[in-house]
């Protein structure tokens, strides 16, 4: 389960990766998949993050679609959090 929403845990929709995220806010759970660059490593994620480009790193399971037919993924982790 992440952030509330049931993934199957036997398909293979949905994978669990690093990523770059564009997020104006970060009070969603979600975002869309225009919003999301994976990248290979926690590491890259840190080096292309950019706060005042509103870019942050995070682990994201995705993508996905919605309900309402949009690809997403889900924020499992932001990762620069804590590390003030």
């Amino acid at each position: 389960m992440v952030q509330g929403y049931r993934l199957d845990p036997d398909g293979r929709v949905a994978d669990e990766h690093f990523a770059i995220v564009y997020a104006p806010k970060r009070a969603r759970d979600r975002v869309p998949e225009g919003n999301v660059q994976v990248v290979e490593t926690e590491a890259a994620a840190h080096a292309a993050s950019d706060s005042a480009k509103k870019l942050f790193p995070a682990r994201v399971i995705g993508p996905a679609r919605s309900s309402e037919g949009v690809s997403v993924y889900y924020i499992v982790s932001w990762l620069d959090v804590g590390l003030d």
